[in-house]
């Protein structure tokens, strides 16, 4: 007999507000962390990448560079690949950059050079 009053006590409580968050406060959370995710992690790439190929494009002759790979040495010839049929060259990552380092010479492709010392700094 006790089990059937309990039950029916059970049955007669009010249901209980629902718990835990709503949808809105979800879509809340998700949207500021992917801002947190933007500016913290997204936007300084972009920037630096922003930077890196300014500083690229501006490259010259005389100009101090350090390779990805460490070699330190002194442009001395930067050869633009043609872009197509009757246009002219631009810069690009690919062009062919030639280098005199100590009593070699390389040649290296723009997109591999990770610094730039400009003349006389």
């Amino acid at each position: 007999m006790l089990p059937l009053i309990f039950a029916v006590q059970e049955a007669t409580r009010p249901a209980a507000p629902p718990t835990g968050i709503s949808g809105m406060g979800l879509l809340f959370q998700v949207l500021m962390i992917g801002g947190i995710i933007y500016l913290f992690l997204i936007r300084p790439q972009q920037k630096e990448r922003k930077n890196t190929d300014t500083m690229l494009r501006a490259l010259k002759k005389g100009d101090e560079i350090v390779t990805v790979g460490g070699i330190i040495g002194d442009v001395i010839h930067i050869s633009l690949q043609p872009a197509g049929e009757n246009q002219e060259p631009t810069v690009r990552m690919d062009d062919r950059v030639t280098v005199r380092s100590g009593e070699s010479k390389l040649v290296v492709e723009r997109g591999r050079i990770a610094r730039v010392t400009p003349k006389g700094a």
